[in-house]
């Protein structure tokens, strides 16, 4: 225990939340420090990292889509959980030294958020990645309890706390009270899944085919699930399905909501199961605390008011979405001694 505060004093220890669309770090006192997108580009058959390793995040997202034959843009987690073990070690490896940069021979303590929803063997995946990329010791944490510290709500206290965090590859639904989980929902539909209904939208009503990229710009920019006082119009880009030439045309807000409904419909009737399966004395507490909505997809028009009409509850759109699950393992990392108690911290418990 001294020995591993003697090392604490030299080490940069990091929250990270280990998400399929991006990979965020945060660190005591200068809150996140890194954004990057969960990509890496390799040689292809290979799992050798290109540009002496350094092909990873924004670098490697801007080759999605673009690579030659010779080279793969991989994105090693899919719906939250790890797809390739090699290569996220490899990525993981690369976010924690650059963080880290500033001593390679002390490792860090590392606290990562992971889906509620994931088997043992997922999160011994995790955590095995992560020690092989250079950790010291680590933590693993619910994400919705991770959403929850991050954005302030009292969840060490005998009431009620909701937290519907929509990310890429999940949307993780929980109930705390008494610092641990009461009633999770997760459900693998996500920010991916929404860009994949655009995909398929514009593909079935223009005869055209766009990438990934591109759907996610088309979400980002003018999507929406409630009907906006200004619609909104985008021209997007693709291969022609019938003549195979590029071609480009034009989508409105409209369409996006109509493309977007299925996957809020899932996302939805998520909040409602778990609101079903809270105890009444839970349920009469978020009467009046509400729901906080959290992650990337909580910024999609009219996410809050959609599940405002669905559940007849507030709902509380939290500071900085995006970086709330982060912000979480790092306040969790600073109170280890009180948290590990009650939350899964290592390997052992799996």
């Amino acid at each position: 225990m001294i020995f591993d505060s003697l090392l604490g004093m030299f080490s940069v220890d990091m929250g990270i939340d280990l998400g399929t669309c991006n990979t965020l770090v945060c660190v005591k006192g200068e809150g996140v420090v890194l954004n990057e997108p969960s990509v890496v580009a390799v040689r292809k058959g290979t799992n050798q990292v290109l540009r002496n390793g350094n092909a990873v995040g924004q670098v490697a997202k801007e080759m999605l889509g673009r690579t030659p034959g010779s080279i793969s843009a991989i994105r090693p987690l899919k719906d939250g959980v790890i797809a390739d073990f090699d290569i996220t070690e490899a990525m993981l490896g690369y976010f924690i030294r650059k963080v880290h940069g500033r001593n390679r021979w002390v490792k860090p303590r590392v606290v990562i958020a992971v889906p509620s929803g994931i088997t043992a063997v997922e999160k011994r995946a995790v955590y095995n990645s992560a020690e092989r990329a250079g950790a010291r010791r680590v933590y693993l944490v619910e994400e919705p309890m991770a959403a929850g510290i991050g954005a302030g709500l009292p969840i060490g206290e005998a009431t009620a706390s909701m937290i519907v965090d929509v990310g890429g590859g999940t949307t993780e639904v929980a109930i705390m009270t008494l610092a641990d989980v009461a009633v999770v929902q997760s459900i693998r539909v996500a920010g991916d899944e929404m860009d994949q209904a655009i995909i398929a939208y514009i593909r079935r009503k223009y005869d055209l085919m766009i990438g990934l990229q591109t759907a996610e710009t088309v979400k980002i920019d003018i999507g929406s699930i409630a009907e906006l006082d200004e619609e909104m119009v985008k021209e997007v880009r693709g291969r022609d399905m019938i003549t195979g030439l590029p071609r480009k045309c034009q989508i409105t807000s409209q369409e996006v909501r109509e493309a977007l409904t299925e996957t809020v419909i899932q996302i939805t009737d998520c909040v409602l199961r778990t609101l079903e399966c809270a105890e009444p004395e839970l349920a009469a507490d978020l009467v009046e605390n509400g729901i906080y909505l959290a992650g990337g997809g909580a910024l999609l028009r009219g996410m809050d008011r959609k599940l405002a009409e669905a559940t007849g509850l507030e709902v509380t759109l939290v500071d900085d979405p995006l970086s709330c699950v982060a912000r979480g393992t790092s306040v969790y990392l600073d109170n280890l001694s009180a948290w590990k108690e009650t939350l899964e911290s290592d390997v052992d418990d799996y």
